[in-house]
């Protein structure tokens, strides 16, 4: 008795002097913490997202992965996992576990160090927003009162919004939904009661308990959480024991991406880096692109088609490596993809006519001479390959790793990574708009954009813009000129550039149609020459090309000088419009975190009726990236677009268009006639070498330039030309692009008079004249009446279609 009432009175002062202490530690620290008041507009660091023009997520960049969600959206069940995981008390305290901080006092005055801690979920969000993880009793106290001061505050469920979005959960991953797409690939509402449990287990130690590097003590967590599920009323039996029951199953995804379009990201990326600085990605903007994520996926397997044909048109080079030994194969294998949508195999059997392939999930596919190997062919060099394949014991050795692809047939077929490369771009004629870009076979193997970066001769493709200024200036495209060797007066400059047309012919006397359509080089320089250089200078630079950059001497009718494929899409773009400049441009507009717009792009747009209502634009193009109303714009971006410069008179861009429209019925490109339809024209492009081949075309829809060529100015071989190298991955993509939209022309303006005429002289002839073809003129410039005496029968010559050099 005597103990205890010693006992009591020891206990009274001590008791006041702890009183004190915590009073004075109040009055001193009280005003020295942050305000709360912050949490209700906290910005958490959020990546950087972009976005297709359908809303597809086509790029993430920053430090920390997160997904910010709303409290409704977070599942009930995981809401539970979480407070039987970490604060089972959570909707009956004040923010603080008394009996746990008594616990972790008593663990600090018995060992100097605090062990099993005693925060709250409360007291864990103070932490995690305004403290550091510092095990000392100041840090401690001053979660306390943050945590009683949140909770005066906030709202429980505010509370728990806070902590699902902030805590950190492991490999980059912060918040619920992060770690949700991090580990199992789906969003938190998409997951089993196994997998909430496992994701619960991190915020203690999210190293400790990673299901992925410390999968056996992540196990243990997430079986311990479900019990307390069980035992808190929770869940029942039954679930109890089918949860513990599941493997783990959780596994490194990266950014969960709708659409891997990573040439078009990068571009998003560095813009808004050079327009926000670091704070681009930490701040949750979001990009949106004018790709169209379906367009995109045309262009990027037309791309990867197309370069797969040509590698595969010069030979075999043999396998990618040899592994020798057997138990390696695995590892061999286990990088198995590439973007080109081929994957790694392992030739385990051999015979003469066939050969056995172990892949990582097909231990056995067989590839015959009689089947996908029929025409194997070996490399030698750009211009020479062997006779066929009879043995291929000759050729392959068990434990070459090579590599394979399925065809839409399903059948496998040997191939292996191009050499060359490959530009893809394709535009909306009437806003500049990028629909989609593939500036190479694979960004993760070289990030360099061809579209935009490449710097290469366009041969022929550059022709139309010498046309343009000649018709510009008069000549029509029945103007006659004469296909024939140029003798230049200045002995020097004839010693270093004799320009000629492929196969050496010439036609003598050409009308300018036919010479645009069948490619000849003498008649471009004598186009050149009539125009004159400077002239001609001034009419490309209204298309969008650098004066400084092109050539002041005749080799610009050839295009000899540098540009980018962008640019010339841009400039083909004037012809598909009808005649008017407009600026490729990819990104249409970015959003802060909140939504709110701070950047739209106000490019001019080609207005058919009234610029003021642009919902007329909107119409035509289906391009959902024009500014509208309902946007959230500041008051300086809220204004209507402006109209697109007319640079081509309407006549001139109607009979270029003609022309054009000639390549593709008679001309060097007239594979394009597979895709049956009237309303598509373009003109084809190959450098000497050959080591570029283009092609550049549209209808009045979509205009989309195609470049193949070795990044490091290598020949591409013998008859790898415009038409036969980048046609066809123009045709793959524009008969997928075109194939539901109808066929469309532009009307004929006034002013153009169709006549009969003599298509050996360009000279007009009776409508009687049955051998006569017609013509479209200016009605100021209608030719002579001439001599029929000589008139052959119209296109007689039109079968020989030699491919354009230069």
């Amino acid at each position: 008795m005597l103990i205890l009432r010693i006992t009591y009175l020891l206990a009274i002062p001590a008791l006041g002097s702890i009183l004190i202490i915590m009073s004075s530690l109040y009055l001193y620290l009280s005003p020295k913490l942050p305000s709360v008041e912050t949490l209700k507009t906290v910005k958490l660091q959020t990546p950087l997202r972009v976005y297709s023009q359908d809303m597809k997520l086509i790029g993430e960049f920053g430090e920390k992965r997160r997904t910010p969600i709303s409290f409704e959206e977070i599942p009930p069940l995981f809401v539970n996992a979480v407070l039987a995981a970490e604060d089972d008390g959570f909707y009956s305290h004040i923010g603080v576990d008394f009996k746990g901080l008594a616990r972790a006092a008593l663990e600090l005055i018995t060992t100097g160090h605090i062990q099993t801690g005693g925060s709250t979920i409360t007291m864990q969000l103070a932490r995690n927003f305004f403290l550091t993880r510092e095990q000392s009793f100041i840090r401690k106290f001053n979660e306390i009162l943050l945590a009683l001061r949140i909770e005066d505050e906030l709202g429980k469920n505010e509370i728990l919004a806070l902590y699902a979005n902030k805590i950190y959960l492991g490999n980059r991953s912060y918040g619920v939904e992060a770690a949700s797409r991090t580990y199992y690939g789906k969003s938190i509402d998409k997951l089993s009661l196994a997998q909430m449990a496992m994701i619960a287990g991190l915020p203690k130690a999210p190293s400790r308990f990673n299901p992925i590097i410390n999968p056996k003590r992540a196990l243990t967590r997430r079986n311990w959480i479900l019990g307390r599920m069980y035992k808190l009323g929770h869940i029942d039996r039954t679930a109890l024991e089918t949860a513990r029951g599941r493997a783990i199953s959780a596994e490194y995804h990266g950014s969960l991406k709708d659409y891997d379009a990573p040439y078009v990201a990068e571009i998003a990326r560095q813009m808004a880096l050079d327009l926000f600085g670091a704070e681009a990605y930490t701040s949750g903007f979001s990009v949106f692109t004018t790709v169209d994520s379906t367009l995109q996926g045309y262009a990027d397997q037309a791309l990867t088609n197309g370069l797969r044909n040509y590698d595969w048109r010069h030979g075999y080079r043999g396998p990618e490596s040899h592994v020798t030994d057997s138990t390696q194969w695995p590892t061999a294998l286990q990088n198995n993809r590439s973007k080109a949508g081929s994957q790694h195999a392992i030739v385990t059997h051999i015979d003469t006519g066939s050969i056995t392939l172990q892949t990582e999930e097909n231990p056995s596919i067989t590839l015959s001479t009689e089947g996908s190997l029929k025409n194997l062919r070996l490399y030698i060099n750009e211009d020479k390959r062997s006779a066929p394949v009879r043995d291929l014991n000759n050729v392959f050795a068990i434990g070459d790793l090579v590599r394979i692809y399925k065809t839409a047939d399903e059948e496998w077929r040997l191939t292996q990574t191009p050499d060359a490369q490959a530009a893809l771009v394709s535009l909306n004629p009437d806003t500049g708009a990028i629909q989609a870009m593939s500036g190479g076979l694979d960004f993760y193997r070289s990030p360099f954009n061809r579209v935009t970066q490449a710097q290469r001769q366009p041969g022929s493709n550059f022709k139309p813009f010498i046309y343009s200024a000649a018709l510009e200036k008069g000549m029509s495209p029945a103007s006659m000129i004469n296909d024939a060797p140029l003798t230049f007066n200045d002995k020097n400059i004839e010693t270093q550039w004799r320009p000629v047309n492929s196969g050496g012919k010439f036609y003598g006397p050409t009308r300018l149609r036919k010479a645009l359509y069948l490619s000849r080089n003498l008649v471009s320089i004598r186009v050149l020459q009539s125009t004159g250089i400077s002239y001609a200078i001034s009419t490309a630079s209204k298309f969008g090309f650098n004066p400084q950059q092109l050539p002041h001497d005749l080799s610009l009718a050839l295009g000899s000088h540098a540009v980018t494929p962008l640019a010339i899409a841009g400039g083909y773009a004037t012809f598909a419009n009808g005649g008017y400049k407009v600026e490729p441009y990819l990104i249409a507009r970015i959003t802060d975190s909140d939504g709110v717009n701070v950047f739209q792009t106000m490019n001019p747009i080609v207005c058919r009726r009234d610029c003021t209502d642009q919902g007329d634009a909107e119409e035509r193009t289906n391009d959902s990236s024009q500014p509208t109303k309902s946007d959230a714009l500041p008051e300086d971006l809220e204004a209507v677009r402006p109209p697109a410069e007319r640079i081509l008179e309407p006549r001139v861009a109607y009979l270029i268009d003609s022309m054009l429209k000639d390549v593709v019925k008679r001309g060097t490109a007239t594979k394009a006639r597979a895709m049956q339809r009237n309303d598509i024209a373009g003109k084809t492009g190959t450098t000497n070498g050959p080591r570029d081949a283009w092609f550049s075309g549209y209808n009045p829809d979509l205009v989309t330039t195609t470049w193949l060529g070795f990044d490091d100015n290598r020949k591409l071989g013998r008859r790898e030309y415009g038409g036969s190298a980048a046609l066809p991955i123009w045709i793959d993509y524009m008969s997928k692009a075109l194939a539901n939209r109808p066929q469309r022309r532009h009307p004929l303006p006034g002013g153009l008079v169709s006549v009969r005429i003599d298509p050996s002289t360009g000279l007009r002839v009776s409508p009687s004249e049955k051998n006569g073809i017609f013509e479209l003129f200016r009605d100021e410039n209608l030719p002579a009446y001439g001599d029929t005496s000589n008139l052959e029968q119209a296109f007689e010559a039109d079968s020989a279609l030699p491919e354009d050099i230069f």
